[in-house]
């Protein structure tokens, strides 16, 4: 078969905890057909795999990120395609196998290759510290951001269920902000505070995204 017919039949799933932020106010208004909060969305998402295989490579222990940003007064989701760059970055520590399995699964859950022109993936090092409330991820040397919960009225976390348009990854997470996010790369120069971040867990599948 050809080599895209096998790609497509491969089935994978993955089990871990999405870290995502981005350049808005709390909470995303992507997800509630609001513009960003800023002229454009400039964001990341962050898979930790904890248990997961593409056909029979295993990923467990694994990590794979996308950063990206849409054109102005644009969501992400509107401007599928149109993004102003997109960047993977896939867990060094990835053997050649995990590495085209990491990229594969990117490409379907991020989406992160959706056409932009500007599209490129990097091998670095991706690492999180849990430091107390504090969630600090690494991307390389070209990203850090720390998050932290938001409490809700009558305490634990906010969580946000079933946002408008929501794909498998999104159906529910728990809503905080960043206390920094600080991105140099792709031709940009990132230093925000108090923006949207997001955590989550996750269990997803080839056959989710095949419906």
């Amino acid at each position: 078969a050809p080599k895209e017919e096998k790609t497509k039949s491969t089935k994978w799933k993955v089990t871990g905890q999405l870290e995502e932020a981005c350049s808005c106010n709390a909470a995303c208004p992507c997800w509630f057909d609001s513009k960003p909060t800023r002229t454009t969305c400039g964001g990341n998402q962050v898979l930790f795999i904890q248990k997961g295989n593409y056909g029979n490579v295993k990923l467990d222990g694994l990590a794979v990120a996308n950063y990206a940003q849409s054109p102005e007064n644009q969501t992400m989701m509107d401007s599928f395609g149109k993004w102003n760059f997109s960047t993977n970055y896939i867990d060094e520590k990835a053997n050649p196998e995990q590495r085209k399995a990491l990229e594969a699964i990117a490409a379907v859950v991020l989406p992160s290759n959706n056409g932009s022109k500007n599209f490129k993936t990097v091998y670095v090092p991706i690492t999180r510290k849990i430091e107390g409330k504090d969630h600090i991820i690494a991307i390389g040397n070209v990203a850090t951001f720390t998050g932290h919960l938001v409490e809700g009225g009558l305490g634990g976390s906010s969580r946000i269920t079933n946002p408008p348009g929501a794909d498998p990854l999104h159906h529910q997470y728990a809503q905080g902000k960043t206390t920094k996010m600080i991105y140099n790369d792709s031709d940009q120069n990132w230093d925000w505070t108090d923006t949207n971040y997001m955590l989550g867990t996750f269990t997803l599948d080839s056959d989710q995204y095949a419906k």
